[in-house]
């Protein structure tokens, strides 16, 4: 009888769809301690995981395990080569959030451009029209540069394009007559495009190769008085190096919904810093958001069980092949 574990509660749609399939199973462990994982795994056919970290003794733990399902994109806290060297699939819910992460962009956008935070507390101080060092700009007319050309960076592109702004876009694995085929400016020197960007907004991978890549010197290269967003990953961003931008006005502002240390630290250099916009890792967790990646998780498993799994949600597709 196949038994899942949901670390943490998920959206009710999906324990319902879990526990309508014939011999199915469904624990919720919350709280979610060291000690009550320790004591659960074992048990579990599958695990449903958001942020509890997966490394490779607890995945000793689980004798049974045959699927582990990422509610949402990132598995950075997740040993991918322990499961694969098991045999068992990590599953990511990849269209799931990406909706949701790119509305949550141009907001960041949109905030930034108009200052509301600043606003916000200036009119709670009772202070009354716009001043001159918080000035504001539309986005109509602005040029963008995406960044990563994925799933959310293509959704960000038509948003911004409603909005009437001018789109680049900047990503090596995708084809430039693609780009260009869709009507935005394809980007094959960064370092130009970033110096007529009003709006930098980042939308790649948090693979090794990008840690840092928004350093002190893609920020000095921004043209002066840019914005920078960041829905991503923390890891491209140095954030030392983003807040000596912001104090300077290199940078104009920041939208950030990512850092480099989650939860948020004291010692993060940013909080001080009332040009940059801050959110808790947040985008993705709409109702709508959370219950698509909810829903997502729990095909994922039942997929696994009938031996029907999607390769393309799988992060170790090679454990299939294997498996096969």
């Amino acid at each position: 009888m196949p038994h899942v574990l949901c670390l943490r509660a998920i959206h009710p749609d999906a324990i319902a769809l879990m526990k309508a399939a014939p011999g199915v199973t469904v624990e919720v462990l919350d709280p979610v301690t060291p000690e009550t994982l320790a004591a659960r795994i074992p048990e579990a056919d599958a695990v449903t995981v958001r942020l509890t970290r997966i490394d490779a003794p607890l995945i000793a733990l689980a004798r049974n395990l045959r699927i582990v399902a990422r509610h949402g994109v990132g598995y950075d806290a997740v040993d991918v080569p322990a499961l694969t060297a098991r045999g068992i699939p990590l599953t990511i819910t990849p269209e799931a959030n990406a909706g949701s992460v790119a509305e949550h962009a141009l907001m960041l956008m949109l905030a930034c451009a108009r200052r509301v935070t600043g606003y916000d507390q200036r009119l709670r101080d009772l202070g009354w029209g716009t001043v001159p060092d918080m000035p504001t700009v539309d986005l109509a007319g602005r040029t963008v540069l995406i960044v990563g050309f994925g799933r959310i960076g293509t959704r960000v592109a038509k948003l911004c394009s409603a909005f009437g702004m001018n789109i680049s876009v900047v990503d090596p694995a995708v084809p430039y007559n693609t780009i260009k085929g869709l009507g935005y400016t394809p980007v094959e020197d960064l370092r130009a495009a970033l110096a007529t960007a009003d709006v930098v907004t980042l939308h790649c991978p948090g693979a090794a190769e990008n840690r840092g890549m928004v350093d002190a010197g893609f920020l000095g290269t921004m043209r002066k008085g840019a914005i920078l967003i960041n829905t991503a990953r923390g890891t491209l961003v140095d954030e030392a190096a983003l807040a000596d931008a912001l104090r300077s006005g290199q940078v104009s502002a920041a939208g950030l919904d990512v850092f480099t240390e989650e939860p948020m630290v004291a010692s993060n250099p940013v909080l001080a810093l009332p040009n940059a916009i801050i959110t808790p890792h947040s985008a993705a967790g709409t109702a709508e958001g959370m219950r698509r990646m909810a829903m997502s998780c729990a095909e994922s498993i039942l997929a696994r069980f009938a031996g029907t799994l999607d390769p393309h949600v799988v992060v170790n597709p090679e454990v299939l092949r294997r498996n096969a």
